[in-house]
């Protein structure tokens, strides 16, 4: 079965860095936009960077300069490098793959970001 598996997430201060991880299974990982979604207290999810399967980058203008997507289509997974955090990136972190109108997700996994 499909499965996405986050990892990575944790606690740091301001101006800290975290690498997030994703690990999918049970589907053609190249076949698949892979994006990273969060969600903060009390908002609606909201995204962050995504990654086309021939590594074509986009992200939210709240992290641009910040956050960097990237894929291993070998290990098939995916990786968002968090720099300069700010307390404003706290949030559960959700991992997606979308191809047409299949869309998974995975558990998320939670960044706080202390000021």
């Amino acid at each position: 079965q499909v499965q996405l598996e986050e990892s990575g997430g944790g606690l740091v201060q301001a101006g800290g860095s975290l690498r997030l991880s994703c690990a999918a299974s049970g589907f053609i990982f190249t076949a698949y936009v892979m994006r990273w979604y969060r969600q903060a207290p009390g908002k609606q999810r909201e995204l962050v960077a995504g990654i086309s399967s021939g590594a074509t980058t986009t992200y939210a203008d709240s992290v641009k300069g910040r956050f960097t997507i990237s894929r291993d289509n070998a290990k098939n997974t995916v990786y968002l490098q968090m720099n300069s955090l700010k307390p404003e990136d706290t949030g559960a972190y959700y991992c997606n793959a979308v191809r047409y109108t299949n869309s998974h997700w995975g558990q998320g996994t939670q960044v706080t970001v202390s000021s």
